[in-house]
């Protein structure tokens, strides 16, 4: 992958895909997510995306177990100053919430398991309206002044709350969000088109979609009449009962077979190209998945193929909730 791309107004360069850790700890043990992360390094990649909840909804786990494994890696590897890693707080079991004291207690326990002394990009996971945005900026705020996050970002937040958090940054002098993370994909757009995304594009947001495949469905691999061996396979699935997820995938297959690429990759270039995304978020769970999602840096769609897909999404049913 090539041509590094600012988060927003800070100076973080990421690549034009982050790696998704989601899947780390839980259908990827260890020895699969170093293989995935040594070769989405090996392609140019450096932005990795975790989050102290993952994967505390297996039986068994406890969260953090994606950030443990990461950590290990990067120990493994020496390449800590190489590497954009961003994780979030606020879902792990153990720092429920967005309070002051949780989000810098949940700092430190994802710092512990990093191996590391400081986050990269650090997320509030999903809002906690039962907390003043004054109250998770200023925790936040503390965490960048002693040197233990380098830049702040929001996921799962509405334009409302977003647009204060961002006067109140603005009116103290504190650390402001860089980044945005909502769920955004060709057949799930209502969330951030429109008023979050207008408000992100004001504020100079860099927007870095989770989903971006829609749970694997973007992939391609789910079909009507397909059986597919996969732990998402449940919430990939329900977009085949959708107009229009069928309209999209009929979209895709077309622009792909035209270029000769992976649907996987013509889904993240679409989301690549729309306006304040900065670089979609993808996982993988074995390395021969890895590259349909990081050719999404080679592949720019033509403004023929961006209506073409745009209209397959605009003029069908909604997606699923």
């Amino acid at each position: 992958m090539t041509s590094l791309r600012t988060l927003g107004p800070s100076d973080i360069a990421v690549s034009p895909l982050a790696l998704g850790g989601n899947v780390f700890g839980w259908t990827a043990d260890q020895a699969q997510s170093f293989a995935v992360l040594d070769a989405y390094t090996a392609a140019g990649g450096n932005f990795v995306d975790t989050a102290d909840a993952y994967s505390s909804w297996v039986p068994g786990n406890e969260g953090g177990e994606s950030e443990t494994v990461i950590g290990h890696w990067l120990t493994a590897r020496g390449n800590r100053s190489d590497i954009v890693v961003a994780t979030k707080a606020g879902a792990h079991p153990q720092f429920k919430g967005l309070s002051g004291t949780t989000v810098k207690a949940a700092a430190e326990a994802s710092l512990k398991r990093l191996g590391t002394d400081y986050i990269d990009l650090y997320y509030t996971h999903f809002d906690d309206p039962s907390v003043p945005v004054e109250e998770i900026i200023t925790a936040l705020d503390q965490l960048v002044k002693a040197g233990k996050v380098r830049a702040i970002a929001a996921s799962n937040l509405s334009a409302e709350r977003l647009q204060a958090s961002l006067d109140f940054s603005e009116r103290e002098g504190l650390a402001r969000y860089v980044a945005l993370q909502p769920r955004y994909n060709l057949v799930s757009r209502e969330t951030y088109e429109g008023e979050l995304r207008d408000t992100a594009a004001r504020a100079g947001l860099a927007a870095v979609p989770y989903s971006a495949l829609a749970s694997g469905f973007l992939s391609g691999k789910y079909r009507p009449g397909v059986t597919v061996d996969s732990a998402r396979a449940a919430g990939a699935g329900k977009y085949l009962e959708s107009r229009r997820g069928l309209s999209v995938l009929a979209a895709l297959d077309k622009v792909a077979q035209a270029r000769g690429a992976e649907v996987a990759t013509v889904a993240l270039a679409w989301l690549a190209a729309q306006p304040t995304v900065v670089a979609p978020i993808a996982s993988a769970r074995t390395v021969e998945q890895l590259p349909a999602l990081t050719a999404v840096a080679e592949l720019e769609l033509t403004a023929e193929e961006l209506d073409e897909l745009t209209a397959a999404s605009d003029t069908s049913s909604p997606s699923p909730a």
